[in-house]
């Protein structure tokens, strides 16, 4: 299979949205352990997370090139599509106000007074170490998964997907150097709705190509695809918010009865 820009671009947007909101949420942390616990400790923790998380991308990667494509579109696109499912309802109960908002400073502040809590230490402070290594392994975990499942879509795809994680990483790295506070400005839930609609769309075209199902169009089914999860997620947004606003007086006027 060829790979053009209509597989690589949404490849590297893919990879690049999805890294973006981890490395957000990690970079809260790390930014709270340095804060509190000093700057060696936290990056240290963070940078041998990353090396490990970089061996695992190494070893799993060429790995999946033994496995037959087919076997390997259907099993990686069912699990993108059910991980970008899973973020878009996620992101929709948030947007219609079901479930709280990710608050990053509400973050930064309750690890800032746990690792107050925690007594001081010299030389290298493990706490701080241990801290920083969690929550980058946690976080980069769910990407060294996107972009190895993006890769595995076809041939020539790791390249794409990698290259948009790390164009997220180093963003954020700069600006966590830039502001020395988290990205509370950062819009992580339209983010996440924006990621859910290219995993879920990636991984229906990944299972049709698996099944031998022909595409209309090739690759280009997979902006198609794009635009119909796009207008069915905001589409079904709306229909959720209207059903909530319709039930709000409904409960208002049984509570007080």
């Amino acid at each position: 299979m060829d790979i053009g820009w209509t597989h690589a671009a949404p490849s590297i947007l893919a990879a690049f949205f999805a890294s973006l909101v981890e490395c957000v949420e990690a970079l809260t942390i790390v930014l709270a352990v340095g804060s509190v616990r000093g700057w060696r400790s936290a990056l240290g923790g963070s940078s041998a997370a990353l090396v490990v998380l970089l061996a695992i991308v190494a070893v799993l990667g060429p790995a999946l090139a033994r496995i037959p494509l087919n076997i390997i579109q259907i099993a990686v696109g069912a699990l993108l599509l059910l991980f970008g499912l899973r973020w878009l309802r996620k992101a929709i109960l948030r947007a219609i106000g079901v479930i709280p908002l990710h608050d990053e400073a509400a973050a930064f502040a309750k690890e800032t007074a746990r690792l107050r809590a925690i007594g001081g230490a010299g030389g290298w402070d493990m706490p701080a170490v241990a801290a920083s290594f969690q929550i980058t392994m946690l976080e980069g975990i769910e990407v060294v998964f996107i972009v190895i499942a993006i890769g595995a879509g076809g041939a020539g795809l790791l390249l794409p997907a990698s290259l948009g994680a790390l164009a997220a990483l180093l963003l954020v790295i700069v600006l966590g150097l830039t502001v020395h506070r988290p990205l509370a400005n950062v819009p992580e839930n339209s983010l996440k709705f924006v990621v859910g609609v290219l995993l879920a769309a990636f991984g229906t075209f990944w299972v049709g190509e698996g099944l031998a199902i022909p595409w209309p169009g090739g690759d280009w089914a997979i902006p198609v695809l794009i635009v119909g999860f796009l207008l069915t997620a905001t589409l079904t947004m709306g229909l959720c918010r209207n059903r909530l606003t319709r039930s709000l007086p409904i409960v208002a006027t049984v509570e007080n009865t």
